[in-house]
Protein backbone atom coordinates (compact mmCIF):
# COMPACT_ATOMS: atom_id res chain seq x y z
CA UNK A 1 0.00 0.00 0.00
CA UNK A 2 0.92 3.59 -0.88
CA UNK A 3 0.84 7.00 0.68
CA UNK A 4 -1.94 7.34 -0.87
CA UNK A 5 -4.14 4.73 0.15
CA UNK A 6 -2.90 6.03 4.15
CA UNK A 7 -4.17 9.11 3.81
CA UNK A 8 -7.70 7.69 2.18
CA UNK A 9 -7.93 5.25 4.59
CA UNK A 10 -7.76 7.64 7.37
CA UNK A 11 -10.14 10.72 5.47
CA UNK A 12 -12.86 7.97 6.29
CA UNK A 13 -15.64 9.34 7.95
CA UNK A 14 -16.23 5.96 10.02
CA UNK A 15 -13.31 3.74 9.90
CA UNK A 16 -14.45 -0.25 10.09
CA UNK A 17 -14.61 -1.13 13.98
CA UNK A 18 -11.73 -3.99 13.08
CA UNK A 19 -8.71 -2.78 11.56
CA UNK A 20 -5.68 -5.02 10.51
CA UNK A 21 -1.82 -4.21 11.61
CA UNK A 22 -1.52 -2.21 8.34
CA UNK A 23 -4.45 0.16 9.32
CA UNK A 24 -3.82 0.17 12.81
CA UNK A 25 0.19 1.44 12.38
CA UNK A 26 -1.65 3.94 10.34
CA UNK A 27 -3.96 5.26 12.68
CA UNK A 28 -1.61 5.13 15.69
CA UNK A 29 1.21 7.03 13.74
CA UNK A 30 3.68 4.09 13.91
CA UNK A 31 5.55 2.76 10.98
CA UNK A 32 3.24 -1.00 9.78
CA UNK A 33 6.43 -3.26 11.14
CA UNK A 34 6.17 -1.84 14.60
CA UNK A 35 2.71 -3.22 15.26
CA UNK A 36 4.68 -6.81 15.88
CA UNK A 37 7.14 -5.18 18.25
CA UNK A 38 4.12 -3.26 20.34
CA UNK A 39 2.54 -6.78 20.03
CA UNK A 40 5.46 -8.55 21.35
CA UNK A 41 5.69 -6.48 24.29
CA UNK A 42 2.36 -6.60 25.26
CA UNK A 43 1.47 -3.03 24.31
CA UNK A 44 -1.37 -3.60 21.91
CA UNK A 45 -3.59 -6.72 22.71
CA UNK A 46 -5.14 -8.34 18.90
CA UNK A 47 -8.78 -9.52 18.99
CA UNK A 48 -9.56 -12.94 20.02
CA UNK A 49 -6.75 -15.35 20.49
CA UNK A 50 -4.93 -15.74 17.15
CA UNK A 51 -2.46 -18.29 16.82
CA UNK A 52 1.58 -16.89 15.88
CA UNK A 53 2.64 -15.92 12.15
CA UNK A 54 -1.75 -15.16 11.31
CA UNK A 55 -2.90 -12.13 11.02
CA UNK A 56 -4.03 -9.79 13.49
CA UNK A 57 -6.91 -7.53 13.56
CA UNK A 58 -7.21 -4.52 16.79
CA UNK A 59 -10.48 -3.05 18.00
CA UNK A 60 -10.59 0.47 16.68
CA UNK A 61 -12.30 1.52 19.52
CA UNK A 62 -9.30 0.35 21.68
CA UNK A 63 -6.96 1.92 19.61
CA UNK A 64 -8.66 5.07 19.86
CA UNK A 65 -8.21 4.68 23.33
CA UNK A 66 -4.76 4.24 23.14
CA UNK A 67 -4.30 7.08 20.68
CA UNK A 68 -5.43 9.60 22.84
CA UNK A 69 -3.29 8.08 26.06
CA UNK A 70 0.12 10.57 25.76
CA UNK A 71 1.60 7.79 28.63
CA UNK A 72 0.90 5.07 26.79
CA UNK A 73 2.53 6.86 23.48
CA UNK A 74 5.75 7.40 25.33
CA UNK A 75 6.15 4.02 26.83
CA UNK A 76 5.54 2.55 23.33
CA UNK A 77 7.79 4.64 21.57
CA UNK A 78 10.36 3.70 24.47
CA UNK A 79 9.62 0.01 23.99
CA UNK A 80 10.23 0.24 20.27
CA UNK A 81 13.56 2.19 21.17
CA UNK A 82 14.29 -1.02 23.31
CA UNK A 83 13.83 -3.34 21.11
CA UNK A 84 15.95 -1.60 17.93
CA UNK A 85 18.65 -0.95 21.04
CA UNK A 86 18.99 -4.58 21.83
CA UNK A 87 18.44 -5.87 18.17
CA UNK A 88 21.21 -3.78 17.09
CA UNK A 89 23.52 -4.27 20.26
CA UNK A 90 23.21 -7.94 19.53
CA UNK A 91 23.76 -7.48 15.70
CA UNK A 92 26.90 -5.85 16.94
CA UNK A 93 27.94 -8.09 19.55
CA UNK A 94 28.28 -10.23 17.27
CA UNK A 95 30.12 -8.53 14.16
CA UNK A 96 33.26 -8.26 17.05
CA UNK A 97 32.87 -11.72 17.60
CA UNK A 98 31.42 -11.51 20.96
CA UNK A 99 28.38 -12.86 23.39
CA UNK A 100 25.77 -10.59 24.09
CA UNK A 101 24.45 -11.82 27.26
CA UNK A 102 20.64 -12.13 25.93
CA UNK A 103 21.95 -14.75 23.63
CA UNK A 104 23.60 -17.26 26.00
CA UNK A 105 21.67 -20.27 26.76
CA UNK A 106 19.60 -20.24 30.48
CA UNK A 107 22.20 -21.25 33.08
CA UNK A 108 25.10 -21.57 30.93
Amino acid sequence: MNKEDKYTFLALPLLPVRLNALEAAWYLGFQPHEISILTGAGMLEPLGHPPANTPKFFSTESLAELRDNQKWLEKATDAISTYWRRKNGQKRAGRNGRTSPSSRAPGG
